[in-house]
């Protein structure tokens, strides 16, 4: 049988009120963590929605020689006219197969995914390079301390009166 944790039924009844409990739970690091990489995450996707759009599909229209694959489909079931767009041929109700909006997103998704395969390279190459030199720092030999110093002229100043 269930029976709570002794903390848990006395924060039960302590009666805290509930816009106390948000605030903690808001306060917490990882909840801002998060709510900075969505925002983020939403600035960069239209990075490379422009990108993808307004940079590489042209790229790939010139070496495809023109060609929008987003408006190959085949008729499963139902009547087409000849040489409709894909939108008019789901709109005239007909059971469309539309490989080519399938393969447009999946050229698309692996733009984007190389896209942020190369940002994530880059970062972790300028955190690498921080942490290195970090480390090269604390590792740095440390010279002698003046304490150290004085006790090294004090002693060559007895050898050479001795």
């Amino acid at each position: 049988m269930w029976q709570p944790l002794p903390e848990r039924v006395q924060q039960a009844g302590k009666g805290k009120p509930m816009f106390k409990e948000f605030k903690e739970f808001i306060a917490r690091g990882n909840v801002i963590d998060l709510a900075v990489g969505i925002i983020i995450g939403a600035a960069f996707t239209a990075i490379v929605n422009s990108l993808v759009a307004d940079l590489i599909n042209p790229i790939i229209g010139l070496l495809t020689g023109g060609t929008d694959f987003s408006g190959h489909y085949l008729v499963l079931k139902g009547e087409v006219p000849p040489g409709a767009s894909l939108q008019v041929a789901r709109d005239s109700g007909a059971s469309v197969f539309a490989y080519g909006a399938f393969l447009s997103a999946v050229i698309n998704f692996l733009i984007v995914a190389w896209a942020v395969f190369l940002l994530v390279k880059a970062v972790n190459k300028v955190q690498s390079a921080a942490i290195r030199k970090k480390e090269a720092e604390a590792a740095a030999p440390a010279g002698p301390t003046q304490e150290e110093l004085l006790m090294e002229i004090r002693d060559e100043l007895r050898a050479r009166s001795v």
